[in-house]
């Protein structure tokens, strides 16, 4: 584990860019960014695209570990390169940005009113990957609709099962059970989650730290027990859905949490923008997201 993005990721003011959008999310991503679904005919240019719009929003000089400490990328992301150095080098040597790797291979289907992650057979050799191109931490996600107490359990038993193979080759992993900002009993749900999370934090080994990345509590600061853990780096919100006036918002009502926002940090910017133009757009979504994850 490399002890100055642990530091970074611990104590750094700003706030983590989620550019993991995967197969199933990346044809919203694009068609938000102004490339609809007839611009490619394949998973290849599909991806191609992706690559080209994250490439110009972490190669931005407004892009920096000043205001932005980290970027989740997603497994094809980490292949890649820009400006011709391997992404996760170029994060860290280049813009001082402590890189991550999303490893989930997305959703179950429902059950109990949450849906647990997929199975994940190369999980193995993601991570030796991940080590090898010098990644600090991964993410993974889940997700709960309703305040169902086996659905909640479920989730969470699989997030720490799937750290505890994960904390084993040295990487920092990001646990994200995702609550539905349209459940019906979403407050119940946090309730249920938080509970859940805290139980097996306490559990864990002094020698071993994650982070958590939650919805935005219906309770400012309910999660605050979660973020004063011994056993957790950092605890980050998703903007899951909203817009980034709102949840930024309301993350700067949750002292000690900041932001790792995708849909919301991407918001507004569109591959016809001039340079000029893009690069004025990116730095308003940073700066507006970064002051609300200093609060």
């Amino acid at each position: 584990m490399n002890k100055e993005q642990l530091d970074q990721m611990a104590h750094g003011a700003g706030f983590i860019a989620a550019l993991d959008q995967s197969g199933g999310s990346t044809p919203g991503a694009l068609a938000s960014y102004g490339i609809p679904r007839e611009a490619y005919h394949s998973d290849d240019e599909m991806l191609s695209l992706m690559h080209a719009m994250r490439a110009r929003i972490v190669t931005s000089p407004c892009f920096t570990g000043e205001r932005v400490i980290g970027a989740i990328l997603f497994e094809d992301t980490i292949d890649r390169r820009f400006e011709g150095v391997d992404a996760a080098d170029y994060l860290w040597n280049n813009k001082h940005v402590v890189p991550f790797v999303k490893v989930d291979k997305g959703l179950a289907p429902e059950a109990d009113g949450a849906r647990c992650m997929n199975p994940m057979p190369d999980l193995d050799a993601l991570l030796a990957k991940a080590v090898a191109k010098g990644v600090f931490g991964t993410k993974m996600r889940s997700f709960i609709r309703l305040a169902n107490p086996v659905g909640v359990q479920a989730v969470v038993d699989q997030q720490f099962e799937i750290a505890d193979r994960i904390l084993a080759k040295g990487l920092v992993p990001i646990l994200e059970p995702e609550i539905d900002i349209a459940s019906p009993d979403k407050q119940a749900a946090e309730d249920m989650l938080r509970d859940a999370l805290k139980a097996r934090l306490d559990a864990l080994a002094e020698d071993k730290l994650v982070m958590v990345k939650l919805t935005l509590p219906e309770r400012d600061n309910h999660y605050a027990s979660l973020i004063s853990h011994p056993r957790v780096v950092r605890v980050v919100a998703l903007s899951g859905g909203y817009t980034r006036d709102e949840a930024s918002e309301r993350l700067a009502r949750n002292h000690g949490m900041i932001a790792s926002f995708s849909r919301a940090l991407t918001q507004g910017l569109h591959v016809d923008m001039s340079d000029e133009a893009f690069t004025s757009e990116l730095n308003s979504a940073i700066e507006q997201v970064y002051l609300a994850s200093i609060n």
